[in-house]
C-alpha cells in the first residue's frame, strides 16, 4: 500500500527562536562538528568566535593581554579589554543579532559582524558563563545549553574586561578532544596579526614583535630563502613575501585577524600586485607561474565590513578590496625593487631559473603526455567515478549537488583495489591502483613526475599538473595496509603530495583511510575493530566470539569493504604544522641520513618481548 502523503496546512509550518535553529542546523554555524581531531572542527570555532572578541578589544586599544585556560573539556577566555556593557551582557549572549560591532565608532575593523558567533557557542555549550568587568561592577551570567540559569551583579575589585568559560555540549559533540597543537597554532597566528599582544594558554605565552616577518620566519625554518623579503605595514594592510627553492607558491592570508584558509579576493589581489609591480619594474611581462613558483607569501588586510562565503569565514568575497590591494603591493613591490638591488638580482635570478624550468619541462610533459596516448586512451589503474569535484554546479529543481562527496582511494595492489571497486559508490568514489611502491621523490627536481609513470598518472587522475582548480576529487584518501609495507607507501606518498603538491595538502585534502584490524562476531553479533582497546570492549560485549585479525585489505570481503567506505567512513586528515617542520621530518624520514635514521629507529623500537 503506497504511504499516505503528510497533510501540507498551517500546522506543518513551523517557526524556530534561534537557540532551537543554532542546535537543529549546527553545521549553519560553526561549519562541521567534528570530535576535535581536525583543526576546522566545531570546538575550535566555538573558541575562535570567542578570542575574537577579546582581540577586536585590543585592536580597538583596550587590554594587551588575553588569558586561556583549557581544562579537560571546559575552556575559559579572559580579556583586559572595556568589558561587555553591564545592562546588555545577557542579551549580548543570548540574542541573535544583538551586539556593538554594527557600530563603527566602536568596533572599526572587527570579524564578528553578524552578531551569532558567541550566541552560538552559548547555544552549543552545556555550560556557558560570562561575567563582565566594568568601573568597579561586575555582571554575571550562567547558561546551560542556550537557557539562562542564573544572574548577579555586584561590586568588584578586577580589572575591567570580560570572562568567558565553555563546555561544548556533548548532546551535539558526542566524543571529542581538544587538541593542544590546534590550539597553540591557532594563537601563533593571534599573535603574529596582533603585533604587541600576548595571549597565554595554561602559562604559555604567545607574543609577536615583527607580525607577519614572524610567522614567516617559523614557517620557512632553516630553510633558506632566495632573498630576505619585502615587509610593508600601514593602517589597512600587511603583507610580506620571499623567495624559497620549494615549488609552487604558499599562501598565509587573513582578514580582520581571521585566517582565511580558502583565500579570496584580498589574496588573489596580493598576487596580482606582487606581479603587476615586478613587471612594472623590469618593463618585461614575465608569466604569473614563473614569478611566483617557489613564493611563499601573507598578507593581512583589515576592512569595516567584510563578506565571507560562510559563517565559519574561511574565504573572503568582498570584491571592492582588489583594486586598493593591488596598488598598494605594486607600488610598493617597485618602490622595494628601487631600493634593494642586492634583493632585485636575487629576484630576477629566480624568476629567470623559473622560466628556464619551466621551458625545459614543457618538451618533458610533451614527451610525457605522448607516451601515455599511446598506452591508452584512458589512465591505467583508475577506475573512475561519474561525478568529479570540478563538475560545473548541477542545475535543475531536482538536481543534487554530490561533488564534495567525491574521493579517489589510492590502494595498494589490485587485491584491494578489486574489493573496493566491487562495493565503492560508482558516482563519487574512484579507485586508483599502485603498482607497487611508489618513487622516492625526496630531492628530486619535478621533471621526476613526467619521468615516472606512476607519479604522473597519479597526476593526471588527480587533474592536479597546474594548479587545484581542476582537482577531480574532494577528498584524496591513501588506503594502504595497517603494516610495515603499508606504512612505507603511505610514506612514498605523502612525500610525492608535500613535494609537489603541497597545496593540496595544506587545503585539507588528503586523508588516510583507516580500515579495521579485526573482525569479533558469533552467530548473533558481527563488530569491527579499529584498535586493541575496541578489540577488548568487543569481547566484553560479545559472548563466545570468533576473532579475526585483517592483515591487508584484500583480505576483507567486498561486502564487508562497503560498510568502511561507506557512511560510516573513518577518515584521518593529513594536516600541516609549518612548512619547516615538513621539510626537516622530510629530510630525516625520507632522506640520505641512513645512520641518524637507523639509530633513531633502534632507539625507539617497541618489542613485544618480555
Amino acid at each position: 500500500m503506497a504511504k499516505t502523503p503528510a497533510t501540507y496546512d498551517e500546522a506543518s509550518v513551523q517557526t524556530l527562536d534561534a537557540l532551537q535553529h543554532i542546535r537543529l542546523r549546527t553545521g549553519m554555524y560553526i561549519g562541521r562538528i567534528g570530535d576535535g581531531s581536525n583543526p576546522v572542527d566545531g570546538i575550535y570555532v566555538m573558541l575562535k568566535e570567542v578570542i575574537d572578541n577579546a582581540v577586536d578589544e585590543f585592536i580597538m586599544g583596550n587590554g594587551r593581554k588575553i588569558d586561556i585556560t583549557q581544562n579537560n573539556r571546559e575552556i575559559s577566555i579572559r580579556d583586559y579589554g572595556r568589558g561587555i556593557p553591564l545592562g546588555k551582557v545577557v542579551d549580548c549572549v543570548s540574542e541573535i543579532n544583538t551586539g556593538a560591532k554594527y557600530n563603527d565608532d566602536v568596533f572599526q575593523f572587527s570579524v564578528g559582524l553578524n552578531g551569532v558567533g558567541t550566541k552560538a557557542v552559548n547555544a552549543l555549550s552545556s555550560e556557558f558563563e560570562v561575567i563582565s568587568y566594568r568601573e568597579g561592577k561586575f555582571k554575571r551570567a550562567i547558561f546551560e545549553r542556550g537557557e539562562k540559569v542564573k544572574v548577579q551583579s555586584g561590586k568588584a575589585k578586577q580589572r575591567n574586561g570580560t570572562f568567558v568559560r565553555f563546555i561544548p555540549d556533548s548532546e551535539i559533540f558526542e566524543e571529542y578532544d581538544w587538541k593542544e597543537e590546534y590550539v597553540e597554532h591557532r594563537l601563533r597566528y593571534y599573535a603574529y596579526l596582533n603585533s604587541g599582544l600576548s595571549l597565554v594558554y595554561n602559562g604559555q605565552i604567545f607574543h609577536s614583535k615583527n607580525g607577519l616577518a614572524d610567522l614567516l620566519d617559523e614557517e620557512i625554518g632553516e630553510e633558506r630563502t632566495v632573498y630576505d623579503g619585502l615587509h610593508y605595514k600601514n593602517e589597512k594592510i600587511e603583507f610580506m613575501f620571499t623567495h624559497t627553492q620549494q615549488y609552487g607558491e604558499s599562501y598565509f592570508s587573513f582578514v580582520n585577524g581571521q585566517y582565511t584558509s580558502d583565500g579570496g579576493t584580498h589574496q588573489s589581489a596580493f598576487r596580482e600586485g606582487i606581479l603587476k609591480g615586478i613587471n612594472e619594474f623590469s618593463k618585461k611581462n614575465y608569466a604569473g607561474e614563473d614569478v611566483r613558483d617557489g613564493l611563499i607569501g601573507a598578507v593581512a588586510v583589515k576592512l569595516k565590513d567584510p563578506v565571507f562565503e560562510s559563517q565559519t569565514k574561511n574565504k573572503l568575497g568582498s570584491t571592492e578590496v582588489r583594486t586598493w590591494v593591488v596598488a598598494t603591493v605594486k607600488e610598493q613591490v617597485n618602490l622595494w625593487l628601487h631600493k634593494d638591488p642586492g634583493s632585485t638580482e636575487k629576484l630576477f635570478e629566480k624568476i629567470k631559473q623559473n622560466e628556464r624550468v619551466r621551458k625545459e619541462l614543457s618538451s618533458i610533459k610533451k614527451e610525457a603526455k605522448d607516451r601515455a596516448k599511446k598506452v591508452a586512451i584512458h589512465i591505467p589503474k583508475l577506475t573512475d567515478c561519474k561525478i568529479h569535484f570540478c563538475d560545473p554546479q548541477p542545475r535543475g529543481k531536482k538536481a543534487v549537488d554530490r561533488r564534495d562527496e567525491t574521493v579517489i582511494f589510492i590502494t595498494e595492489g589490485d587485491s584491494a583495489g578489486g574489493a573496493m571497486v566491487q562495493s565503492r559508490d560508482v558516482y563519487t568514489q574512484a579507485i586508483f591502483s599502485l603498482k607497487g611502491k611508489p618513487l622516492n621523490c625526496h630531492g628530486l627536481k619535478r621533471d621526476a613526475i613526467y619521468k615516472n609513470e606512476e607519479l604522473y598518472n597519479i597526476m593526471r587522475a588527480l587533474g592536479i599538473e597546474d594548479d587545484l582548480d581542476g582537482l577531480r576529487y574532494n577528498k584524496v584518501v591513501i588506503a594502504t595496509d595497517a603494516d610495515v609495507d603499508g606504512m612505507h607507501i603511505r610514506n612514498l606518498l605523502l612525500t610525492f603530495f608535500l613535494r609537489y603538491f603541497e597545496e593540496l595538502v595544506a587545503k585539507r585534502h588528503v586523508f588516510i583511510l583507516e580500515t579495521p584490524l579485526f573482525r569479533v562476531r558469533n552467530k548473533k553479533e558481527t563488530t569491527y575493530c579499529y584498535n586493541e582497546t575496541e578489540k577488548k570492549r568487543a569481547l566484553v560485549k560479545i559472548k563466545n566470539p570468533e576473532i579475526t585479525r585483517f592483515k591487508g585489505l584484500g583480505e576483507i570481503s567486498p561486502n564487508e569493504f562497503g560498510l568502511f567506505i561507506g557512511k560510516k567512513i573513518r577518515l584521518i586528515p593529513v594536516t600541516l604544522g609549518s612548512r619547516s617542520h615538513v621539510s626537516n621530518t622530510l629530510d630525516f624520514f625520507m632522506g640520505k641520513n641512513t645512520p641518524e635514521r637507523k639509530k633513531f629507529i633502534v632507539d625507539n623500537l617497541i618489542s613485544n618481548l618480555d
